[in-house]
């Protein structure tokens, strides 16, 4: 399949929520291709891109969720986003716009494998979580279909899930409360399905149904599987210095993130993906987060 977007597209920051670099089993980039391998609802899939430089997309697809990968395409390169009515209202904001015209949010339209994620990141280091992510889909997970990099996965589906038994949870480094989280969100995975078509505000609000899954886990979802431009990650560690950095000049609180990003809705999270792609960081002097492990627990 080859598409030609019609808008200025930047295919690394528009697919960058989906990678977690090199301990990413499920989404990276590979000697030039970008690969994602993944539960759908036709089974799993793998589906290559390759950008040439004539701007169009090649794309290819493998496994009994091909066809719904590569009919996604174009959702998933930010063809169904649209950023009408956002007005940069802080000029930091106003030249990242402008530098990184290509920027859009992309959408999976799936929720179950960023599920998964999200909730092993939650209340953890990065690195935790990515540790686990990458033994769940090595030990649970299956090999994506086709001629996909060896080390790519298809992360565990529902049913894989709820077969794992606490002790290889355990060996994962989950501990209990994000485990059960989870093996709850497996047992309801297809309502949890329907949130992308129920989309913004009501398909956040579909997904906290499941207990242990908040505010912050919903936005994380949400800004994946369906590009929700209004999902702002409250109660994340980085995100409210980093907008308060980069828009007042110092750090700042999620109350006082939510009202400086106020006039931004319905694209609150827009704002804050152009901050982020603008390479703006707050400077770091608090203490480093000790990484954990479960096992010995």
């Amino acid at each position: 399949m080859e598409w030609r977007p019609p808008f200025p597209l930047d295919l690394a920051a528009v697919l960058g929520p989906l990678s977690r670099g090199r301990g990413s089993l499920n989404f990276r980039a590979h000697r030039g291709v970008w690969w994602l391998a993944a539960n759908t609802p036709g089974g799993k899939g793998t589906l290559a891109l390759l950008r040439r430089p004539d701007g169009v997309v090649e794309a290819a697809s493998w496994g009994d969720g091909a066809d719904f990968l590569l009919a996604g395409v174009p959702a998933l390169l930010g063809a169904e986003d649209d950023d009408t009515g956002f007005v940069a209202h802080h000029e930091v904001l106003a030249q990242a716009r402008h530098e990184h015209p290509g920027l859009r949010l992309g959408s999976t339209g799936r929720v179950w494998d960023a599920l998964v994620l999200a909730v092993l990141e939650q209340k953890v280091t990065g690195k935790e979580a990515i540790r686990s992510w990458a033994r769940l889909c090595r030990w649970f997970g299956t090999p994506a279909p086709g001629p996909a990099p060896e080390f790519l996965r298809v992360p565990p589906d529902p049913a894989a899930v709820l077969s794992i038994v606490d002790w290889n949870w355990h060996r994962i480094g989950v501990d209990l409360k994000r485990r059960t989280t989870i093996i709850e969100a497996a047992r309801v995975a297809p309502r949890l399905e329907e949130a992308v078509q129920l989309a913004g505000a009501e398909g956040r609000a579909r997904l906290r149904k499941v207990r242990g899954i908040g505010v912050w886990t919903a936005a994380e979802i949400a800004q994946r599987a369906w590009g929700d431009p209004d999902a702002v990650s409250f109660g994340d560690y980085n995100i409210p210095s980093m907008v308060g950095h980069a828009l007042l000049g110092h750090r700042i609180d999620d109350e006082a993130m939510a009202a400086l990003l106020a006039p931004y809705a319905p694209h609150r999270q827009r704002a804050v993906r152009y901050l982020e792609t603008s390479g703006i960081r707050a400077p770091r002097y608090g203490p480093r987060i000790e990484l954990r492990d479960y096992r010995a627990m």
